[in-house]
Formats: C-alpha cells, sequence, structure tokens
C-alpha cells in the first residue's frame, strides 16, 4: 500500500519552525544552570534548620522543588517558542483581563495568601498549591498589550475635531500634543499599578512601569513626555520623603547604614557587604560560604547574589554579571532584527523588564539603591517565578524564529 503523501506546510507553520536563536538559549541554560547550583549551596542550611511540617529539616527541599520548576518551566519554553508570535497579538488583551481580575483577587479573604499580612500572592489553584504573584503575570501581559497597540501605531489615523468650538480645538491641540494617544495606556497603568502599590508591592510596580516605559519610548512616543514623567515622578518621591516616616527612614538607612541598630534596621545590608567582602578575589570555593549559616537573611532568595560572590569570589560575580549582560544585549540584537514592530517592541519590554530586575536586585545587595524586595532572575528560589521567566525567554524565542535570512549578494 503506497505511503500517504506530507501535507505541505503552511506558511504559518513554515514561519513557527524556523531555527531558535541558539547563543540566546544558550545563555539562558547557562545561566539557569548556575543558578540552580548556587542557589542549593546557599539553601540547604536553611532548609536543614527549618522545622515546618513543609520543610521538615530536608536540606534538599528548595533544589529538588526548585529543579521541578526548572523542568516544567524548559518544556513551557520550548512549546511556547513553536507557537507563532503573531498568535500573542489577540492573546493580550485576554493575558491582561486575566491578570487584572487575579490583582483583585490578592484582596478577597480566603482566596489571597497573605504572607505577613501583604496580599501579593495567590494559591496556584486558588485554595490550594503553591503561591504565585499575579504582579508576574501583569509584567508580561502590560508589555504584550502595549507591544500589540502601538505597533500599528504607523498606521492609525489621527482624530480630528471640529475646530469651530472651543472644545474641539483644544482636543486638537491635545491629539496634536499626543496626549490623547496616550490615555487608555495611561489608563491601564494606573489600574494595574494601583493594584499592585495597594498590595503593598511597590517594587513590582516599578517594574511594571519600567516595562512599559521601554515600549512606549520605542514605538516612538515624544521623548518630552518621559522627561515630563520623570520629573513627576521625582516630585512624588520627594513629597513622599517630607510627608512619610516610613520613606524618610527607608532612604536614611540607604544613605547611612552604618550608622542604623545593627541587629534590627540595616541587619540584610550588612551581612549581605560581609558575605560579599569575604569572597575576596576568587572566593571560599564552592559551598564554602560561612555567612548563608544563619547570618545573611534569605539567603536562597533576594539576597542570593552576596553568596555567590562569597564562594566565587569577585570574579565569579563579574563573570555572572557578564552572562546576564550577553543575554540582554543578544535579546536586543533579537528586537532590532525581528520581523515586524510587534516582535520588536514585545522582546524590548520583556528584555528591558530582566535588565531592571537584575539591576534593581544586585543593586540593592551592593547598596547602589535602596531596598526594593526584587529577586534574581534563574537565581533565587521561586518555582513560579522562574517558570514565569523561562515562559518569557520561550516568546522571544518565537520571535527569533522568524528573523529574515540575511540576503546574499
Amino acid at each position: 500500500m503506497a505511503r500517504k503523501a506530507k501535507r505541505d506546510l503552511t506558511m504559518e507553520e513554515q514561519l513557527a519552525r524556523g531555527p531558535l536563536d541558539l547563543p540566546f538559549l544558550m545563555l539562558v541554560l547557562m545561566l539557569m544552570g548556575i543558578g540552580l547550583v548556587m542557589l542549593f549551596s546557599a539553601s540547604y542550611y536553611t532548609a536543614y534548620r527549618d522545622s515546618t511540617p513543609a520543610v521538615n529539616h530536608n536540606p534538599y527541599y528548595y533544589i529538588l522543588h526548585q529543579a521541578a520548576y526548572a523542568a516544567a518551566g524548559l518544556v513551557g519554553m520550548y512549546i511556547i517558542s513553536r507557537i507563532n508570535y503573531q498568535h500573542f497579538r489577540w492573546m493580550a488583551p485576554l493575558a491582561l483581563g486575566v491578570s487584572i481580575v487575579l490583582l483583585v483577587i490578592c484582596y478577597i479573604p480566603g482566596l489571597n495568601a497573605p504572607i505577613n499580612k501583604v496580599r501579593r500572592w495567590l494559591r496556584l489553584f486558588l485554595v490550594a498549591g503553591p503561591t504565585y504573584q499575579p504582579s508576574e503575570i501583569a509584567k508580561v501581559a502590560v508589555v504584550l498589550f502595549f507591544a500589540a497597540r502601538l505597533s500599528k501605531r504607523d498606521t492609525e489615523k489621527k482624530l480630528r475635531f471640529t475646530k469651530r468650538t472651543g472644545t474641539g480645538r483644544t482636543l486638537n491641540w491635545l491629539e496634536k500634543i499626543g496626549f490623547l494617544e496616550l490615555v487608555p495606556y495611561g489608563a491601564v497603568l494606573l489600574v494595574v499599578l494601583g493594584l499592585i502599590v495597594k498590595e503593598p508591592h511597590v517594587s513590582g510596580a516599578l517594574l511594571v512601569a519600567v516595562g512599559a516605559a521601554a515600549v512606549l519610548l520605542v514605538s516612538g512616543i515624544s521623548l518630552w513626555w518621559f522627561i515630563g514623567m520623570g520629573s513627576a515622578a521625582a516630585g512624588l518621591v520627594g513629597l513622599m520623603y517630607l510627608t512619610t516616616k516610613y520613606v524618610k527612614r527607608k532612604i536614611a538607612l540607604w544613605l547611612d547604614p552604618w550608622s542604623a541598630d545593627p541587629q534590627v534596621e540595616g541587619f540584610q545590608f550588612r551581612q549581605g557587604m560581609y558575605s560579599i567582602a569575604s569572597g575576596g578575589l576568587l572566593g571560599r570555593g564552592l559551598g564554602e560560604s560561612n555567612q548563608k549559616y544563619g547570618f545573611v537573611p534569605e539567603p536562597e532568595n533576594d539576597m542570593i547574589f552576596s553568596i555567590v560572590v562569597e564562594e566565587l569570589g569577585l570574579v565569579g560575580g563579574y563573570m555572572i554579571l557578564l552572562l546576564f549582560a550577553l543575554l540582554i544585549l543578544r535579546g536586543y540584537w533579537i528586537a532590532l532584527h525581528a520581523r515586524d514592530k510587534f516582535g520588536t517592541l514585545t522582546v524590548v519590554g520583556i528584555i528591558t523588564l530582566l535588565a531592571a530586575q537584575v539591576f534593581f536586585n544586585i543593586g540593592v545587595v551592593t547598596g547602589l539603591i535602596p531596598n526594593t524586595g526584587i529577586s534574581l532572575p534563574f537565581f533565587s528560589y521561586g518555582g513560579t517565578a522562574l517558570m514565569i521567566h523561562l515562559a518569557e525567554m520561550g516568546m522571544i524565542l518565537s520571535i527569533s524564529r522568524q528573523i529574515p535570512a540575511p540576503r546574499k549578494d
């Protein structure tokens, strides 16, 4: 019996089956692999002395959970990388709506999973399962929504109003300076940022704002709007500093952490600096950190980079920063060579989110900026966060599949 002829691939299937960007993929895998090794080194003592029923003194608790999520995340990254990224256009409004609903659920008692009275987390199945932060989903949803709308910016007709009335002339002027164009994006940001700040999760709101700003800037929005909004934000911070004791104390602690009570305020920063300083040039050796034995708070989470430098030294810390820098630069390279504007804006938003998160985490550990409570991608413990990061990388790999081949002269 003759074999049935193979079906010809559609154009969409051919585009989705292009080659992955191997340099980007290898950098992701390298960072994730190093991150898992360093997480195990930083967390086993914390897990060993944890008597809660979930951990029960199991030194492998954190690494086993993180490795399982990493495996699931890699599968998800591969599946997403096989999807034609043009589908992300129609998914964007749906993803934004779902993220807003999840942020609202954070305020519903019985459905949320508050930790220390902070309403940032939900259970994966609402009443059971591991926890996650809906703000992590909101970051990507806002980027996709902005990229999908702004990619059509050059083809949309400008609004025109009657010149016979004062209202019409005012609206025409607002349209001319680009204000009316920004209204829907501003409304989305107000809703999302308002829900995140109220949790409270100011650092998460800052990341959402950075990702959205990157997409707006690259899409061609006038630079003057960013200067104006930046000035307004600086003024708001100044007002909060003058009127809020908490903000004033936090900034004062950042400016002079050594004058605070060493057992209360500034403890985390001090111990992190001791950890970094004791690593020297080449480090104490993998697994040989002393500060992770109950000195550095949360060595497996926000402060993991201090343990990395203590064990691998200044050279090892710089090598990891180099890998992050190469990943970010390669991401922007993919954005520059993307097939269309939607792909460019999506990659720029996601990579800028990653770059900002790395900067904020390491900036806090080294005392460059005030404490923000942001984790280090691929390194800090958090299974659902790792899966979301890998899903974002899958989106970028999907876009890389459709980069036009260079012309042959």
